[in-house]
């Protein structure tokens, strides 16, 4: 009996070293991934995203939008609205509704959902991390991360991150709700340090007004 403890103990400190390995090496990555997509002066993303629930037979068709990046700016065009964060106030422009919403601050992270704003920052607060399966997709290698929100009653159970494993940018992004669903983002266009106006991040009131647009 003493010697099934012995060696059941020393399988469950080899398991511990194993995943705490696993569990760093995932980490390094991610952090390599966010200080080199970081360095650009800008970015701009354009991707699509994929909404799927088994359990209740949905698959939504793709939604596409694209992302520009500089620094803590940035213009986000997705579900037919401009996301316009020009580093201290949020302006959500509905182009249909013709009408606009101003905050102080980014986007609220409190309903769990991972937005394409962060990307690079999102995992560096309230997550375990493991290293994923490394995948070929479309004739890539994709190096998948795994992330476990620390927060037993998060909305969120389960993160994939994919890694491309040559150029060290995000490709993938898998989403799996504590409700069944699964939102996969998937960067299909990729550009850095393209020559981009400031006024990109500038919200002009006085075009909006001139078209009739209601501001809140």
């Amino acid at each position: 009996m003493r010697k099934i403890a012995v060696l059941f103990l020393g399988l469950v400190m080899s398991l511990n070293v194993v995943a705490q390995e696993s569990s760093e090496k995932a980490k390094n990555l991610l952090d390599e991934v966010s200080t080199k997509m970081g360095a650009y002066k800008n970015m701009y993303l354009g991707f699509s995203s994929v909404l799927t629930n088994e359990e209740v037979g949905i698959k939504d068709d793709p939604i596409r939008g694209n992302i520009t990046l500089q620094g803590e700016k940035y213009s986000l065009n997705y579900l037919g609205n401009n996301f316009l964060f020009d580093g201290k106030k949020l302006y959500v422009i509905n182009n249909e509704e013709k009408e606009i919403a101003i905050t102080n601050g980014d986007l609220d992270e409190e309903d769990g959902f991972i937005y394409p704003s962060k990307l690079l920052t999102f995992y560096k607060e309230g997550y375990n991390f493991s290293m994923g399966k490394l995948k070929t997709i479309k004739g890539r290698k994709v190096q998948f991360v795994n992330l476990t929100p620390i927060d037993s009653n998060s909305e969120i159970v389960k993160v994939q991150l994919g890694i491309d494993s040559k150029t060290k940018h995000i490709y993938k992004l898998v989403q799996v709700g504590s409700n069944g669903s699964s939102t996969t983002f998937t960067i299909n266009q990729f550009k850095s340090n393209q020559a981009i106006s400031e006024k990109l991040f500038t919200f002009d009131k006085e075009k909006y007004l001139k078209n009739n647009y209601i501001i809140d």
